[in-house]
């Protein structure tokens, strides 16, 4: 088929944020004469990139992978953590269909319900809301016997902090009249993830036996007593919460059902592969053939668990479309964001799809890229600029990494350096490109370079930003048609209008491309012939 335009050129300017021009600005205090000529004249508006706008959590920075897989993919993909609050908070949680059976399963059975995983709200494997909504469930459904096996953190959060979630924790089952804390183990055992099997056995036969030195009838004594000792949450002894008989309060048989809350892989699959392996032989242990077991998130492919939260798959990302349609494409990058604008973009497919071609322009051998802060943008343009020319390909996806890379060093005059060799390759690029006969996408993936100093403390800002990107469209038949009067040419003044999922819907629009059903972006573009 043949493209309303071509070439279609897709850049991505990686650590370019839009947020008021300041002294600690690398993109304000930029000379920039290109890139403002292409705000004054061409349709230009800002776009979300951070934080639940790109399915992280809310006010969370955003980052290259995410951002190249929600502007490749036309779909808002929300991370693990945002997509388990969601569903709390629209209801779907309690309603899903592994829970239903596990509760009907247990209610059959007149046996046990265990919830296990990492205790606190730290967010990075596991958190405190989702164990109530956990309790919440088994409340809703009358189950009786409830029973809690917590990990206790001290990475992600303070050192003796178990004993207040703990004590959380216990208010909350009280309150609900629903669930008893059975065990209680340190993280560094029960999420042990480097094939420490001893620590593994110990917090398995904790869980599931009952067994352990340690053994309390209140966990909160249990906790009191460790840290006299001394021992902090992340090391805390594997502890049997017994009864009044002195016997744990709860052991697991093959017609439980357990629920693995962390929603973190890594140092969740030790653990369960021990409990779901049929030929597990890394120590000895009872198979449970019968348990129903059920994760928060995949831990690994093949673990024979239920999933509450499958990984997201991309069936069909914009490098894929253009394939299918019998069209060839090239991906260009440096070595730093090579990944990005090839896995990422194309939805974490590795291969490549049939007609596309793929660059690598090795990044410059520095200790630190504020020695050169072009990195390798003037070569990467060089290939551009011949492929166009050449006009073999109909779509060309470009990432500049200088932005972003050289913003991490925290050096704001070579972070200046850097946006001004960008507004360079910029204005050969999309000359190029409209000159013959095509059109230029250009977005950033998240922010970076417009806050090289903290705000609130004046030190040295070499994180991402929470600001918001801009995307700038450039056809010869766009020019003098913006879609906004921008005041002195200052993005920041702009209220943000799309979202970095709209990108795609946006280029296939222009294209003449179908969007894929699945597809959650719109059109930016809607209006504009």
């Amino acid at each position: 088929m043949s493209l309303k335009s071509k070439p279609i050129v897709l850049i991505i300017l990686d650590g370019f944020g839009i947020t008021s021009p300041s002294s600690s600005n690398a993109i304000s205090m930029a000379k920039t004469p290109y890139f403002d000529k292409m705000v004054r004249y061409s349709p230009t508006m800002l776009l979300e990139a951070a934080s639940l706008n790109v399915g992280l959590p809310q006010g969370e920075v955003g980052n290259s992978e995410v951002g190249h897989m929600n502007i490749g993919s036309g779909v808002l993909i929300y991370q693990s953590l945002p997509r388990i609050d969601k569903s709390i908070e629209d209801g779907s949680f309690k309603n899903h269909e592994y829970l239903l059976k596990a509760a009907e399963k247990v209610k059959n059975n007149n046996s046990k319900f265990h919830i296990m995983g990492l205790l606190g709200n730290g967010g990075v494997h596991a958190h405190l809301r989702h164990l109530e909504a956990i309790l919440d469930f088994c409340k809703e459904k009358d189950l009786k016997n409830v029973f809690l096996h917590l990990f206790l953190d001290g990475r992600d959060a303070d050192k003796d902090s178990g004993k207040g979630f703990a004590s959380q924790v216990i208010k909350y089952c009280n309150e609900l009249k629903v669930g008893k804390i059975a065990t209680l183990c340190g993280r560094k055992i029960a999420m042990d993830r480097n094939k420490d099997w001893k620590k593994t056995e110990a917090a398995y036969n904790l869980i599931v036996k009952g067994v352990a030195e340690k053994s309390y009838k209140d966990p909160l004594r249990a906790i009191n007593e460790s840290y006299k000792g001394q021992i902090f949450d992340e090391e805390f002894n594997p502890t049997v919460i017994t009864g009044k008989d002195n016997q744990p309060l709860a052991t697991i048989s093959a017609e439980d059902a357990v629920i693995f809350f962390n929603f973190r892989a890594d140092r969740a699959r030790q653990l369960t592969g021990a409990f779901v392996l049929p030929d597990f032989n890394k120590f000895g242990r009872q198979f449970l053939g019968g348990l129903e077991f059920i994760t928060m998130a995949e831990y690994e492919k093949g673990l024979p668990v239920k999933v509450l939260f499958s990984p997201i798959i991309v069936k069909n990302p914009l490098a894929k479309i253009i394939s299918d349609s019998g069209l060839r494409q090239l991906h260009i990058a440096e070595t730093e964001k090579y990944a990005h604008i090839t896995f990422f973009i194309n939805g974490m497919i590795e291969k490549k799809f049939s007609g596309e071609d793929r660059i690598l322009i090795p990044s410059p051998a520095v200790s630190s890229y504020d020695q050169s802060p072009a990195m390798s943008s003037i070569e990467i343009t060089d290939n551009v600029v011949k492929a166009i020319k050449d006009g073999k390909h109909d779509f060309i996806f470009i990432n500049y990494a200088n932005p972003d890379m050289v913003a991490h060093t925290g050096n704001l005059e070579a972070s200046v350096r850097a946006v001004e060799f960008l507004d360079k390759c910029l204005a050969r690029v999309v000359n190029a490109t409209v000159n013959y006969g095509g059109a230029v996408f250009i977005v950033g993936d998240h922010g970076n370079a417009e806050e090289l100093v903290k705000i609130n403390t004046g030190k040295i800002d070499k994180e991402h930003s929470i600001y918001p990107v801009p995307f700038i469209t450039v056809r010869k038949d766009w020019i003098g048609k913006p879609m906004q009067e921008i005041n002195n040419g200052d993005l920041s003044l702009l209220a943000p209008t799309g979202l970095l999922s709209d990108v795609t819907p946006t280029i296939l629009k222009t294209a003449g491309l179908p969007m894929a059903p699945e597809m959650t972006g719109t059109n930016l573009l809607e209006g504009i012939s």
